[in-house]
């Protein structure tokens, strides 16, 4: 009988994308069967702290609370290699000009915010669902939106202005590509069938990459209104060789900036960092 495991994974084009062949049978799943579970990346750390999903995508920030109940899988990361998530503001304005205002996050678990918190510190921050952070800000509810997945690429749309890129800003502080989601898999699983499973969705980014067309057409259904040209450049953003396997500036970026954040006092703890390949 088939084995069934749940994939946690955020309503995204670039996540769809790179589990597309892996829950649509395009690959031998050597008796697996892979289910989804579609929801917010907030959403699915909160689920990931209380071990509800086998396999899943979560925010590396949200890994530090996770990692006695989670191994991270060497593939599958959505990384920023000199882009990430951007500071708006209805009107020009620097970082160090944010200070002291009031700033729409899409949650405290978010890397975004573990970024902006390193980038800022003790910047004043009001929780917004992330596809209302850019009506936020247009609206006045907030000084600035954080502003992540295709809001990247939308909120020339709104009339607003890039204050910062803080892929940008990381890049330039310490060299590295910013790690923002990464996959992990419960370690009760076993050693074997984490393995196992990483090769699995290794093959699966393989085949959306070797695939494109076929592939990025799924990843449309997820697209939230965003066009194909739109769709292509950010699954190009966040499905590329570091998403094949982190590499060793893709680890390097999540030791140093896991590293930062507890020297920071923004996690509690450094977590143990297990890379599972297969």
């Amino acid at each position: 009988m088939p084995r069934t495991l749940t994939i946690g994974h955020s309503p995204d084009a670039d996540d769809a994308f790179m589990f597309y062949a892996l829950t649509h049978n395009k690959i031998d799943t050597r008796g697996y069967e892979f289910r989804h579970h579609i929801q917010d990346i907030e959403s699915l750390n909160r689920l990931a702290q209380r071990g509800d999903l086998e396999i899943t995508a979560v925010s590396l920030h949200a890994y530090a609370h996770l990692s006695d109940r989670y191994a991270l899988l060497a593939c599958g990361a959505s990384v920023g290699n000199g882009y990430g998530p951007i500071l708006v503001s209805r009107e020009p304005l620097t970082l160090q000009e944010l200070a002291g205002r009031t700033i729409a996050v899409p949650g405290t678990l978010t890397t975004a915010f573990l970024t902006l918190q390193l980038a800022l510190p003790g910047c004043q921050h009001l929780v917004v669902p992330f596809d209302q952070i850019l009506d936020a800000v247009s609206g006045g509810k907030a000084d600035a939106g954080l502003v992540i997945h295709e809001g990247q690429l939308t909120y020339i749309d709104h009339g607003l202005h890039k204050v910062a890129d803080l892929g940008e800003w990381w890049k330039c502080e310490t060299g590295l590509p910013l790690p923002l989601g990464v996959n992990v898999i419960r370690r009760d699983l076993g050693e074997k069938t984490m393995t196992e499973v990483a090769g699995l969705l290794r093959q699966s980014i393989e085949y959306a990459l070797s695939h494109r067309e076929e592939s990025l057409d799924y990843a449309l259904t997820y697209g939230r209104g965003i066009d194909t040209t739109r769709a292509d450049k950010f699954v190009g953003m966040y499905v590329n060789d570091h998403t094949r396997d982190l590499g060793e500036d893709g680890r390097a970026g999540v030791t140093t900036l896991l590293t930062r954040a507890h020297a920071a006092g923004v996690i509690p703890v450094l977590p143990a960092l297990d890379f599972i390949s297969g």
